[in-house]
């Protein structure tokens, strides 16, 4: 059975910075191309980054320069640092696995974590 679970989220000033984590069971960060999406109260959800099987990596532009996104395939642990953080920020922010696109975006993300609360006070 799949698993993804996220933490890592809390409450930060702006400008500062927080790391989450998504700890996975029954499949391997580095065999699936995994994904960070993020979903503040009232909005939809929305893309932040991606990483494919060959470390291929794609962003939103409203996190580049900011976020990055990385695993560690020995711990089976997918990360999102996330530096520079800015109110606009707050979101319930997910994980999810599926296949190689291209230019590091996910195709069928089909495993889904049930997200990490980040909140940043401006």
């Amino acid at each position: 059975q799949v698993q993804l679970v996220e933490s890592g989220g809390g409450s930060v000033q702006a400008g500062g910075s927080l790391r989450l984590s998504c700890e996975a069971s029954g499949i391997s960060v580095s065999s699936k191309c995994m994904a960070w999406y993020r979903q503040a109260p009232g909005k939809g959800r929305e893309f932040v980054a991606s990483i494919e099987t060959d470390d291929t990596t794609a962003s939103a532009n409203f996190v580049k320069g900011r976020f990055t996104i990385s695993r560690d395939t020995a711990k089976n642990i997918l990360y999102l640092q996330m530096n520079s953080l800015k109110s606009e920020d707050t979101a319930v922010y997910t994980c999810a696995a599926g296949q190689d696109a291209e230019g590091g975006y996910c195709y069928l993300l089909k495993d889904w974590g049930q997200g990490t609360q980040v909140t940043v006070s401006s």
